[in-house]
């Protein structure tokens, strides 16, 4: 990668040709003709790098964005959350791999230390100063922030690593390689508070993502969609909101469009039940044209400050269970085939219920007396009787009732009409509990119990 005619990164293989980062494009391009060089795109870096920020909000609100693609984390207060330090360690670099970035880390009291170990000794970890002051004293003295005029007069003095620069007076170290890098040294060191401004997370979440090649398959568009989840889920955790909607647009050739949406069964900032969704309304889904670039936008957004995490690892709920297969169902169907059960304002069974659409939310149940079963016999069935009383396998017990309806006078001759009836729970000898109905006609079944 090249910027203004000078090399910024070089890949291993540009390494082993002896292409170093600082070098002239033309000095590299006379080492390794056959060189790929890209320019470099500062702007497409810094939003890259706020989407990673976004990305970082689900461990930590406390962001700090620093040039050089380079994030801070402050960890102090949400490492019992996630068990402990070398546990948030390991999870921030694993889930920074899925995300497709390759990851220099360190762990330390101060920033600017955990940032300068991050560029010598990936994987570092110091918890107290001494520890880390003894990490920063092996450092070579060619860290990337001095730049090149500091470190030719380092070296011109004939230091090689930081205890070296550490040991020599810092007024005179100031005088001769200037007053930054001195005052950056004990930052590093936490002889000098170092305060940083914190990334403001956007009020509303809205992300693009420009592929690097053209895709023509829905499915393969999975792996970049993660990304944008990632980032969208990071945002909800920083913000303690969860989403109920978002939608995923696609940028075709020919300035066409196709828009992906995606609406959990309830409301969530599960990275993982988001992809699951994605993963189904893609694989059902063709494409016109193929896809250039992805926009990710969060449409309907709920507050949720907490969310409880599991006593055990991998462990899942019942309804987390339930949501994930209703989520699978409504990608997989359509959400116009998945419905809902609500309640109705309306006293008589075959009018007490009916159904609705997911996104509409569950409906808020009128109070009813008595107990009722949730599945009813399409018509309600005439008993016979022995000795007055309703039989079904033997002769039925009254547990319960009455409750009496008498409803539906208003459209007499349209639906059920007027209804007077007398519910009862009944019970018979294989333990079956059954609701049953007297009215003018005789005894009637219309519902088992569970």
């Amino acid at each position: 990668m090249a910027a203004q005619g000078r090399i910024v990164a070089a890949d291993p293989v540009a390494r082993a040709a002896g292409v170093r980062a600082g070098m002239r494009l033309s000095g590299a391009l006379g080492l390794a003709p056959d060189l790929v060089v890209r320019e470099r795109e500062p702007v497409r870096e810094a939003a890259t790098l706020e989407s990673l920020a976004c990305w970082a909000g689900q461990f930590t609100p406390h962001v700090s964005l620093l040039p050089d693609a380079t994030l801070l984390l402050e960890i102090g207060g949400c490492l019992r959350l996630f068990g402990g330090l070398a546990a948030l360690h390991g999870v921030v670099r694993s889930r920074c791999g899925e995300q497709g970035f390759t990851l220099h880390s360190a762990v330390a009291p101060t920033a600017l230390g955990a940032t300068w170990l991050a560029w010598a000794s990936d994987g570092a970890a110091y918890t107290d100063q001494p520890d880390l002051r003894q990490a920063l004293a092996r450092l070579p003295c060619e860290l990337p922030a001095w730049g090149g005029t500091v470190q030719g007069r380092l070296t011109a003095f004939g230091l090689r690593t930081l205890a070296e620069v550490m040991a020599l007076p810092r007024a005179e170290l100031a005088r001769r390689i200037g007053a930054v890098p001195v005052a950056e040294l004990a930052r590093a060191r936490g002889e000098v508070p170092d305060p940083r401004p914190w990334f403001v997370f956007p009020e509303k979440f809205f992300l693009g993502l420009e592929l690097p090649a053209k895709v023509e398959s829905a499915p393969m568009l999975v792996f970049a969609g993660q990304r944008l989840l990632g980032a969208l889920c990071g945002w909800l955790a920083a913000r303690g909101g969860a989403v109920t909607a978002c939608s995923l647009k696609l940028e075709q050739d020919g300035g066409g469009e196709t828009e992906v949406i995606l609406r959990p069964a309830a409301a969530t900032r599960d990275e993982g039940r988001l992809l699951r969704l994605l993963r189904e309304r893609l694989a059902s889904l063709q494409l016109a044209a193929p896809v250039q670039a992805l926009t990710l936008r969060a449409d309907e957004m709920v507050a949720a400050p907490g969310v409880s995490r599991p006593l055990f690892a991998g462990q899942r709920t019942e309804v987390e269970n339930a949501l994930s297969s209703l989520e699978r169902l409504r990608a997989r169907l359509g959400d116009q085939r998945v419905f809902t059960l609500t309640a109705q304002a309306d006293y008589r069974p075959e009018c007490a219920t009916g159904r609705a659409a997911l996104e509409d939310g569950p409906a808020s149940a009128p109070a009813r007396p008595g107990a009722r079963p949730l599945w009813l016999l399409p018509v309600p069935r005439l008993l016979p009787e022995v000795a007055g009383r309703p039989h079904w396998g033997s002769g039925l017990v009254l547990l319960a009732g009455p409750e009496r309806l008498e409803s539906g006078w208003w459209d007499e001759g349209e639906a059920l009409g007027d209804m007077r009836r007398d519910y009862f729970v009944a019970g018979n000898d294989d333990g079956q509990r059954l609701w049953v109905f007297r009215n003018a006609e005789g005894w009637f079944l219309h519902g088992l119990f569970a």
